[in-house]
This record gives structure tokens, C-alpha cells and sequence, in this order.
């Protein structure tokens, strides 16, 4: 069987811990707070000025600010990666729009970013508008598997951000944040 490094095309490495220098943690934040601010009111159609390999090209882009991120509770970038019309599919769901996820999705987001937690992607694929990915949090300590779970989302580039996710999430020792750690993530 032939193996893959899914980060070999990619600016920064996320399938394990300690891979990051703090110099590219700051700059994929900016990057990433400059990719939201492309998103576009409607949806680009998908034409000759705006291609699928474009779209491909520019989520390979977006990606490592995405684990950045997650990975620094910043749910302001989180949220305004989606589109104001989202469609949200998970075991607690569906969700629309950007509200009804939006206080399930914090405890997600707290107790995946905690201290003394480290959130990888050892799995990332991209096709066109289609980025899925396999994650898992791992307790520094310990090295136990506190969640893991996979995603697909379907995200028209920089100019459209994600319309459509879908995720199976699995949770083994907590499902709701105590306040502390709800209290480290940074919202809009």
C-alpha cells in the first residue's frame, strides 16, 4: 500500500504536534484573517474566470489557517468561514444558516482548542470545491484520544467560503466546555 503525505503541496504541516514555528502560527492567522474578508455576498458561479483548479488551488491555501485557527480557539475566523446560508450536517443537526450551530458549535470548539490539548489532521484530501479531512485531539499529557471525528466541506474558494459541511464527531470525555474554557474562545 502505498503511503501519502497529505501536506506535501500544503504551506504547513497539521498531522501531528510541535511541527509549527510560532513565526507561522502568527502568519497563517493573518492570512487567514484576510481570506475571510475575500468572501464574496453571493455565491461566485464557477466559470472560466473563476475555475474549479482555482477554487482547489485557493482552498490548498486556506487550509493550514483553518487548523490555525482551531488550534488557537479563534471561532471569529471559524464563523466567517462559512456562509451566511450554511447547511450543516452532523449527528446533533441539521443546522442552517450561521445561528443554530453556533452555541453547539462553541463547546466543540473549547474543548478541542483547551490547554493541554493539541487538535492534528493527519488526513486531508482536496478536489475541486470538496476538502475533507480526518482530525483527532490528543491530550498532551497522556497522549490519549480525547475526540476525533471527519469532515467534508464544500467551499467555493476564498470568494465563496464554505456552503455545505458535513461532519461525524465523537467526543470521549466531555460533550459540553465547562465556562473556563468557553471563556478562551474568541468570538466575532
Amino acid at each position: 500500500m502505498m503511503r501519502v503525505n497529505y501536506y506535501k503541496e500544503l504551506s504547513a504541516d497539521y498531522s501531528r504536534p510541535g511541527l509549527i514555528s510560532e513565526d507561522m502560527k502568527r502568519q497563517l492567522i493573518e492570512l487567514g484573517e484576510k481570506i475571510v474578508s475575500k468572501k464574496e455576498a453571493t455565491l461566485p458561479e464557477i466559470n472560466e474566470d473563476y475555475t474549479l483548479e482555482q477554487i482547489e488551488k485557493e482552498n490548498k491555501e486556506w487550509w493550514p489557517t483553518h487548523c490555525e485557527a482551531l488550534r488557537q480557539g479563534r471561532g471569529d475566523i471559524l464563523t466567517d468561514e462559512y456562509r451566511e446560508d450554511l447547511v450543516y450536517f452532523c449527528q446533533d443537526g441539521p443546522y442552517r444558516g450561521l445561528e443554530q450551530q453556533q452555541e453547539r458549535e462553541q463547546h466543540w470548539w473549547a474543548l478541542i482548542a483547551q490547554p493541554g490539548v493539541t487538535m492534528v489532521w493527519p488526513i486531508v484530501m482536496f478536489y475541486a470545491e470538496h476538502t475533507f479531512f480526518e482530525w483527532k485531539c490528543l491530550d498532551n499529557e497522556t497522549n490519549e484520544t480525547i475526540a476525533k471525528g471527519n469532515v467534508t466541506w464544500v467551499r467555493r474558494g476564498h470568494r465563496g467560503g464554505c456552503y455545505l459541511k458535513t461532519e461525524q464527531l465523537t467526543f470521549y470525555r466531555d460533550v459540553f466546555a465547562p465556562e473556563n474554557l468557553l471563556k478562551l474562545i474568541k468570538v466575532a
